[in-house]
């Protein structure tokens, strides 16, 4: 009779990185451990499998206080790179839990982290930074980018980056230059930021506008944006069909219009028209972000006069469900009424 043999090797179409490695209760400290074996195949295999379970809070909270978050310190300097890849990959995992986040401060993860910004590997780049962008939606997050001077640096990286991972750094910059927007206006964020406000990709208009309101929320800001000539392109994205494009838009030019030069800069620019249009959006950012726009705007004489032919369109606002817009309503209608 044939007797049964059985082959040592694996079967053919099974990628040999994702066989099974550990199981049950063993898995996490057993991975650990394997994530600083020497050889290459056992590394890769441990990332494979840690990525499979870190999709699972419970997982993701057991694998950092396993001690998996040091290891991966180290793998980020590996030479191989799929496995920084992969290691990317999984802190981009931890970083979309709760527990992520705030471990990455603990364990003191950004800095090794954002050491991979010159990384050659497209995939390991993007996943770096999406991670970033995941810690710096936790305000303690963007303070610590901030705190590491790691604002200039990703700056100066707008200019070089493909298209989707441009769009992750302007997603970053927008929370960081919430926290503290000096160090991005001090390496030239405006006019950086200014030549992504016309791209193509909505992600990156978008991304690039949500950073501009922040960044002109200083005084150095309002000032920077008038001298370098953002406000008309700003009236312009007024009309985008992005509705977080036109309330980032408005919302620059509600703040940039505090100061006088602002003013006269947007009405300039035909800022009032676009403006009026937005106030009738179901949309409560962009209408509230217009209301309060045309406020400033009309505390110059010249822009009262032209609004005050616009007031019952404003007065449709003043029963809006929303509180917000409401009391952004009484307000703009109360200014442009002011009589001296």
């Amino acid at each position: 009779m044939a007797s049964t043999r059985i082959s040592d090797q694996l079967p053919p179409h099974i990628d040999p990185t994702q066989a099974p490695v550990a199981f049950g209760n063993r898995a996490l400290p057993r991975l650990t451990l394997e994530l600083q074996d020497p050889q290459l195949c056992i590394r890769q295999r441990a990332l494979a499998a840690l990525c499979d379970l870190v999709h699972d809070p419970k997982r993701a909270y057991e694998a950092i206080h396993k001690g998996c978050l040091e290891r991966l310190k180290v793998l980020l300097q590996d030479g191989d790179s799929s496995v920084r890849i992969k290691t990317t990959e999984v802190l981009y995992l931890l970083a979309s839990h709760n527990v992520g986040r705030e471990a990455f401060l603990t364990w003191d993860v950004v800095a090794p982290l954002s050491d991979l910004l010159d990384e050659p590997v497209d995939a390991c780049r993007k996943n770096m930074h999406r991670a970033l962008k995941m810690v710096a939606e936790f305000p303690a997050g963007a303070v610590c980018m901030v705190t590491l001077g790691l604002v200039p640096r990703l700056v100066m990286k707008l200019p070089v980056e493909q298209e989707e991972i441009r769009a992750l750094i302007l997603a970053t910059l927008s929370y960081c230059v919430r926290v503290d927007a000096m160090p991005a206006l001090a390496s030239d964020g405006v006019p950086m930021l200014r030549n992504q406000l016309s791209h193509p990709s909505p992600d990156i208009r978008r991304a690039a506008a949500s950073a501009m309101v922040g960044i002109s929320v200083p005084s150095e800001g309002k000032h920077k944006v008038c001298e370098e000539g953002v406000l008309p392109v700003l009236v312009k994205l007024l009309s985008d069909c992005d509705p977080g494009v036109t309330a980032s838009a408005a919302g620059t030019i509600m703040n940039t219009a505090i100061i006088t030069k602002g003013k006269y800069q947007a009405l300039k620019a035909g800022a009032i028209p676009p403006l009026l249009e937005l106030v009738s959006s179901e949309d409560r950012a962009v209408c509230a972000n217009a209301l309060r726009a045309l406020t400033a705007l009309a505390e110059a004489p010249c822009a009262r006069e032209q609004l005050l032919e616009h007031l019952p369109l404003l007065k449709t606002r003043l029963n809006h469900p929303a509180s917000i817009i409401c009391r952004a309503a009484a307000t703009a209608i109360r200014v442009i009424s002011w009589t001296p």
